[in-house]
């Protein structure tokens, strides 16, 4: 399988992977043919795309980094939670329920620890906030176990990013769900969900103390310019320092009313380039290696006039998959592969970006 922009999907393709809504209802099963109006419900619904089986991809397996069902069963239990705080109501069944479903992530991500995540996360608008808090819990957790933490900590590292941002829900929702850019003073009352977020978590549920602190510090930056208390470096809580990369990576991942998505590439670059300053360097480098920036399925473009399909990555060569080259200056070949990390005669060649274009013919 390979993945297709939305903005390049036509009819005719074949959905290799099941797409959810956002109740987790299914709203296209793998082999259901394109036609016009599904591909119109997916631009409308803000997918970035769908993965689709070709012949040039047929054989190409792409693995989740979680199983569907506990993606899903995560989504719909954070958003039970954020119902119960934002009604009043006792928090606690579904903080019991919560805790069971991380330990559940934890123990799926390490029986897949040297797995790298190359999945493109396939969420709309309407369920942005839940799977966000899913995906952040994830990226952390991926992160935790790279740097060695223990089976107790990753458990207590996955609640405190599941619910880093459950402050929001005493944010004036016009500001929480703005179409636009928030102006300054609406961004003040933003940058109140963390402190608040932590003030409830504190009252109301039993966690682990260390669990508190990922929640209070996950918008506080290595160099001081975050927020809640602008804490410098070490200061900030190990939590803290790594729930600020995942939350920032998926955050700029995803389609937004006011933005488009940037592609992993670009988002990842936005962490590297920001390393030492926002993030911790030592963590921001263990995420690096863990999240591909070309996720498998993908298609590129190479610097010699290459267009490929990512095939393969390798965590200490984030920048050279394994790639199946389809297209030469436009034109079709009949396809070869090439290893960037271990073909001497491709050194000169980068992957310049991710196609996501209809003119480009590739799709």
């Amino acid at each position: 399988m390979r993945f297709v922009p939305a903005s390049c999907l036509r009819e005719g393709m074949q959905v290799a992977k099941t797409l959810y809504g956002k109740n987790s209802e299914k709203l296209l099963v793998t082999g259901v043919v394109l036609n016009k109006k599904y591909i119109l419900g997916i631009r409308r619904l803000c997918y970035p795309g769908v993965y689709i089986d070709d012949d040039l991809s047929k054989d190409i397996e792409i693995i989740n980094t979680i199983s569907d069902e506990l993606r899903l069963e995560t989504m719909n239990g954070i958003k039970k939670i954020f119902v119960e705080v934002k009604d009043n109501h006792d928090p606690k069944a579904a903080t019991d329920k919560m805790t069971q479903q991380v330990d559940s992530i934890v123990d799926e991500l390490l029986a897949n620890k040297n797995m790298m995540v190359n999945m493109i996360d396939l969420k709309c608008f309407d369920n942005y906030t839940y799977l966000h808090s899913v995906n952040v819990a994830v990226l952390a957790i991926v992160t935790g176990i790279a740097m060695g933490l223990d089976r107790v900590t990753l458990s207590r590292l996955g609640l405190s990013a599941i619910l880093h941002d459950i402050g929001k829900v005493f944010i004036n929702k016009k500001i929480v769900n703005k179409p636009s850019v928030l102006t300054t003073e609406e961004f003040e009352e933003m940058k109140k969900h963390s402190l608040l977020g932590y003030n409830y978590a504190k009252e109301k549920y039993k966690l682990p103390s260390a669990s508190y602190t990922g929640i209070i510090d996950h918008h506080e930056k290595y160099d001081g310019s975050g927020y809640p208390h602008g804490k410098i470096g070490q200061d900030i809580s190990l939590f803290g320092r790594i729930i600020t990369v995942a939350d920032i990576y998926d955050a700029l991942s995803s389609e937004r009313p006011y933005r488009k998505a940037m592609s992993p590439s670009e988002s990842m670059e936005y962490i590297m380039g920001n390393s030492a300053s926002m993030f911790d360097p030592k963590i921001s480098g263990t995420f690096i290696r863990k999240v591909a920036p070309y996720p498998i399925g993908t298609t590129v473009k190479l610097s010699n006039g290459y267009s490929a399909i990512v095939l393969e990555n390798f965590e200490a060569y984030c920048m050279r998959p394994r790639i199946r080259v389809i297209k030469i200056n436009d034109e079709d070949i009949e396809p070869f592969e090439l290893n960037l990390m271990s073909d001497f005669s491709t050194l000169n060649i980068v992957i310049e970006n991710i196609i996501d274009d209809y003119e480009s013919g590739l799709f």
